[in-house]
């Protein structure tokens, strides 16, 4: 849900632009949009790749795409896809051949411009911030709630958004699902996503609510296999709500992103379940730029990491995903169709929804609307540090004000208005979480 749903650029401070316009791929997305639309024939890799050789122009990618395509073509030889096994047997010789040294720290085996693709648990444990399970459910468990969840997909609906001044509809459809019918009037009333309220809530299904225990309890497992991180809630993970989307066909997508923070907390986990038709996850970590870097995208500076998620997968996204990478479920050329569910994938996000995150009790914008929690992530200066900002421009029709606050946590990830568990002395140091600078502080007072 959280995937396509992005913050529209808008007229505020400079200093408020510069500390969160690097905080989305929009820039990307839209270049691969535009290239999309001159050349529809060629896949999402290929016009990546145009992209970051041409260092981000979108008119010299274009041009050079469609210079290649007017010279003879060679033959290629018949391209195979194979099925990886494993990582370690790689790992295992490179680290003879490195000695004792190498085998301590895996190198990064992903490289800027290519794609890894991980198959094996052990691999997706080591190389990304996911742990996944296969055959997750009992065979019949899993197909049961297939069947519930296409149902349902009957009537979700496509959400409708802005984006650079453009109305636009996510990629795919989706719908909310809530346990009680008082957190279904909570949610419809109180709570606000994107700068409006989410029309589309339920009630947690039969099936839904039988596998949430099951999920709970591969999580939290696979949690403690973790070390735990600074601002991460140290409490059990407890799913109270579960966004649940469905690709129909190989073409439906989401670029990539990360998964708003507002209603989580920092450090947030999610579990997610993938049915039907097999798709690929891919991620990326996010490099943060100096701020004397000309370059205008980073996007790809490490490389991609592909998670295939069969059917029945359970992938646990970790605490630091969120923060420091970003996810897609890429286009596919073709798709092998599900028995049940043909070329269609049901994915369900299991979240846990911190009470001390309750909209009440966030901070509010000069719309009267609760703000959004991001983090700075794309630029040195200030990284990691979390932030409240308004996000009414999402909603067509309107515009975003320019409020801006530095969020505070302590180590456990409680906010300062829960008074009854913050702890002023886990407070990062003045050299650990810097104060605003003298511009900022003008612009917060005059915000608030």
């Amino acid at each position: 849900m959280d995937a396509f749903l992005r913050r529209a650029k808008r007229k505020s401070s400079s200093v408020t632009q510069e500390l969160v316009q690097d905080d989305d791929e929009d820039s990307t997305e839209v270049k691969l949009a535009l290239l999309a639309s001159l050349l529809p024939d060629l896949s999402h890799e290929v016009l990546l790749d145009a992209l970051l050789a041409q260092e981000g122009s979108v008119e010299q990618a274009a041009s050079s795409l469609l210079d290649s395509q007017t010279e003879p073509k060679k033959p290629r030889a018949p391209v195979t896809v194979g099925a990886q096994t494993s990582l370690r047997s790689f790992a295992s010789k490179s680290s003879a051949a490195g000695g004792a040294e190498t085998a301590k720290k895996p190198r990064l085996l992903s490289k800027k411009g290519t794609t890894l693709y991980l198959y094996d648990p052990e691999d997706v444990a080591e190389h990304t911030p996911c742990s996944i399970i296969h055959n997750f459910l009992p065979q019949e468990e899993a197909n049961d709630l297939l069947r519930e969840m296409l149902e349902e997909s009957k009537s979700f609906n496509k959400v409708t958004f802005k984006l650079f001044d453009n109305i636009v509809q996510s990629p795919h459809r989706s719908s909310f699902y809530v346990a009680t019918e008082a957190e279904l009037n909570t949610q419809k009333h109180e709570y606000f996503y994107y700068g409006g309220r989410l029309e589309d809530v339920r009630r947690i299904t039969p099936q839904l609510l039988r596998v949430r225990p099951k999920v709970q309890e591969a999580v939290n497992k696979a949690i403690q296999s973790r070390k735990k991180l600074r601002f991460q809630c140290p409490d059990e993970w407890t799913p109270n709500a579960a966004f649940v989307n469905c690709y129909n066909g190989p073409h439906e997508s989401v670029g990539y992103h990360s998964d708003h923070l507002t209603y989580l907390g920092p450090r947030a986990i999610i579990g997610s379940l993938s049915l039907g038709v097999a798709r690929e996850f891919r991620v990326r970590r996010i490099v943060p730029k100096d701020a004397d870097n000309n370059l205008t995208d980073d996007a790809d500076a490490q490389g991609q990491i592909s998670i295939h998620l069969p059917h029945n997968s359970l992938l646990i996204m970790h605490s630091n995903m969120q923060e420091e990478w970003k996810h897609s479920i890429t286009p596919a050329q073709a798709i092998d169709p599900h028995p049940i569910a043909g070329n269609r994938r049901i994915n369900i996000t299991y979240r846990d929804y911190k009470r001390n995150f309750h909209p009440n009790f966030t901070p509010r914008c000069q719309c009267n609307l609760p703000a959004i929690l991001r983090t700075v992530q794309r630029k040195k200066d200030n990284w990691g540090r979390y932030f409240w900002m308004c996000h009414r421009g999402n909603v067509p029709g309107q515009v975003s004000c320019s409020f801006f606050q530095w969020a505070v946590f302590d180590d456990d990830g409680v906010p300062e208005w829960d008074t009854a568990r913050f702890k002023k002395k886990d407070i990062a140091t003045t050299e650990q979480n810097p104060g605003p600078s003298a511009t900022e502080k003008q612009l917060i007072s005059k915000e608030q």
